[in-house]
């Protein structure tokens, strides 16, 4: 089925509607009813562009995450090196309060990932062209192949967990990570059998 511009319109408020709901509300907890009443528009609407809220939910997540993503790869292909890279990174995750609405989403997204296998797939996919942005620029910057694949895993786990941990530890902030941070991701230019 060709989608009109309204029909592209009104899917995309949807989606628009759901990321936020997914925070706020907990994934299990989104409803037809509530997608629909924050697009504006009429509950059939929520079925006939998607087969379940399900679908909705999956499609918004992704969606919100690999945009999410695609800033912070954008952001770190503008730094010059890896100790300004780490510097840039953790003062953007510093921006994100315990309570921020986008980190509660991506939080509930990866929880629901666990359970539903068909956002697992749609969300490793995402992650993993991340990864292979983050893998290049590190490759970019001295890394070898295999270490720039390793590190890039490295670095998006240490973002993923930090943002888990503030909503543990509000006051968690990332400035006193960046000399360790800094030393995992800084290619190791010694000569082999070097001490």
């Amino acid at each position: 089925m060709r989608e009109t511009g309204r029909g592209q319109a009104t899917r995309q408020r949807l989606l628009d509607a759901a990321v936020p709901l997914i925070g706020e509300a907990g994934w299990g907890a989104v409803t037809t009813r509530m997608v629909a009443e924050r697009a504006g528009v009429n509950q059939a609407l929520v079925h006939y562009h998607f087969g379940s809220v399900t679908e909705l939910l999956v499609a918004a997540s992704t969606g919100f995450a690999r945009q999410l993503l695609a800033g912070f790869a954008a952001g770190l292909a503008e730094q010059p090196d890896v100790p300004a890279a780490v510097e840039w990174l953790l003062a953007g995750l510093d921006g994100y309060a315990d309570d921020d609405p986008a980190s509660r989403t991506v939080s509930e997204t990866y929880l629901a990932a666990s359970r539903l296998p068909a956002l697992r797939v749609e969300l490793a996919a995402v992650v993993d062209d991340f990864r292979a942005e983050v893998a290049g620029w590190l490759r970019r910057h001295g890394h070898g192949a295999d270490e720039a694949s390793a590190a890039a895993t490295l670095l998006a786990a240490t973002v993923d967990g930090l943002m888990l941990h503030r909503g543990l530890e509000p006051g968690l902030g990332a400035a006193g990570l960046a000399g360790p941070l800094r030393r995992l991701l800084t290619p190791d230019t010694a000569p082999e059998g070097a001490p």
